[in-house]
């Protein structure tokens, strides 16, 4: 016989259990540890990684730009505003244009210049730049093609 420490009752020696916590019960007062009481152990995943290789600089490429793009200025201006929504330039950024169209006299060879124009932001979607010549006869006309393209100076395949 032994005596229970739960409720102090003598029992038959076969039917002791010990539970999970040292107490010695009959079966019938025998009670499993609840899962909760032993929550499941995380581990951290490790922060470092070995060999890692530094970021990767992505090339430039071409951007195609919306229909009519370029906006001349006032008549007798050399100066165009480009339509770019989000185009992530800078002012003193190279630009090259590619197959533009003639706009308000301003001619597409011009606008295609190979060596590209550095640009002054307007702001996240508009930037201009002066043609190398050539000037505007109406002016505020848009204009410049629907397949229009700007990008580095060279593009790499």
């Amino acid at each position: 016989m032994f005596i229970s420490d739960r409720s102090g009752v003598a029992f038959p020696y076969p039917r002791m259990r010990i539970e999970w916590q040292g107490s010695r019960v009959d079966i019938s007062e025998f009670e499993e540890k609840q899962p909760q009481l032993t929550p499941p152990r995380y581990i951290a995943d490790p922060t470092a990684l070995q060999h890692a290789a530094s970021d990767r600089k992505e090339p430039l490429v071409e951007v195609l730009l919306q229909n009519n793009p370029f906006k001349s200025g006032s008549s007798g201006s050399a100066i165009l505003t480009v339509r770019s929504p989000g185009h992530g330039r800078s002012t003193g950024d190279t630009v090259r244009f590619r197959k533009a169209s003639d706009v308000d006299s301003i001619l597409a060879a011009t606008i295609e210049l190979a060596a590209g124009y550095s640009i002054t932001k307007v702001d996240d979607d508009f930037y201009t730049f002066t043609v190398s010549t050539g000037t505007a006869g109406t002016g505020n006309i848009w204009g410049g093609g629907d397949t229009v393209s700007a990008g580095p100076t060279t593009v790499s395949p």
